[in-house]
């Protein structure tokens, strides 16, 4: 059979999926993304980078502002497409959207849902300190990625995985699993639809820059999520020693302390230990105001003083 795509997606993360969509041997006829943004020092007008991928691959671009207008709707029905894949597009689809593909609309997800429906579900998993995520090709419905489920990958999280690295892992097994899901239905299969549980719906609310500040108050491991989670952005800070650091990479200790949380209790090369609420973080890569990311001895060579804490 022959497919029509209309494929929706702004951020590095959907460009996996753009390129699945150009492979799989359906047609690509149009790209949705985001209109440019003010981004870099200049604040110059940018396009995202699923607009480059697409303007690459020659492929028409459009970048509404609002898909809720009649003019906005006739332009995508106009493209007569069979499906509608969105993965991280930005916009919310109304049920008049919805209904203009043949066969609907699929997103790419990057949880186990109905565990972390939202913004932010990557970093959410990280923050509570999941043992495990994926990702889900989901049937669009009205609803805030309450569809049913039609294929998924799962993926363990490590004690080594950042925000940044499992969004890059997440996004190479967003494609997998949409690319397994366009051949099946190119071959003329209809891909089963499993609805989501009602029992474990879990939210993952957008991101704010304030969740970054480090409690030491807190349990360690709980920093340490917090730490790993905010890695690119927008990086853990905390009280060092009298100095807001950046903390980039950290671990929890389970050790036993009479240290007041925040301060430091040891401090080597392998990394500044500080007291928390229960245990120890162990910070190993951090950045002052105005510095670059550097190492723990880095910072130790030019507080030489903290050397001696115990």
């Amino acid at each position: 059979m022959s497919l029509r795509i209309v494929f929706a997606g702004t951020p590095e993360f959907s460009v996996p999926c753009l390129e699945a969509c150009r492979t799989s041997g359906a047609e690509v006829v149009a790209v949705y993304t985001q209109p440019d943004r003010p981004a870099g020092r200049g604040r110059k007008l940018t396009p995202s980078p699923v607009k480059q991928a697409a303007l690459t691959a020659q492929i028409p671009v459009e970048q509404p502002e609002t898909l809720k207008t009649a003019e906005a709707r006739a332009r995508l029905e106009a493209y007569r497409p069979d499906l509608l894949v969105v993965v991280a597009y930005g916009l919310i689809l109304s049920r008049k959207v919805l209904a203009i593909p043949r066969l609907g609309c699929w997103n790419v997800h990057a949880s186990r849902l109905p565990r972390w429906r939202g913004a932010a579900p990557i970093q959410r998993a990280i923050l509570a300190g999941d043992a495990e995520t994926g990702v889900d090709l989901m049937q669009m419905e009205a609803g805030l990625d309450t569809g049913p489920v039609l294929l998924e990958r799962r993926t363990p999280i490590s004690r080594e995985d950042t925000g940044g690295s499992l969004h890059d892992r997440l996004s190479l097994l967003g494609a997998d699993v949409l690319a397994e899901g366009l051949r099946r239905t190119l071959a003329g299969e209809t891909l089963p639809a499993t609805p989501q549980s009602e029992d474990g719906v879990m939210y993952a609310h957008k991101l704010e820059k304030a969740e970054a500040r480090l409690d030491f108050s807190r349990p360690a491991l709980a920093l340490e999520h917090q730490v790993r989670a905010f890695d690119p952005w927008p990086v853990a800070e905390g009280e060092v020693a009298g100095e807001i650091l950046r903390i980039w990479a950290a671990h929890g200790l389970d050790q036993s302390h009479n240290a007041a949380p925040g301060s430091v209790v040891a401090a080597q090369r392998d990394g500044i230990d500080i007291a928390c609420g229960t245990g120890l973080l162990r910070v190993t890569a951090l950045q002052r105001a105005g510095g670059k990311r550097i190492t723990a001895a880095d910072y130790l060579n030019a507080r030489p003083e903290l050397r001696s804490a115990r």
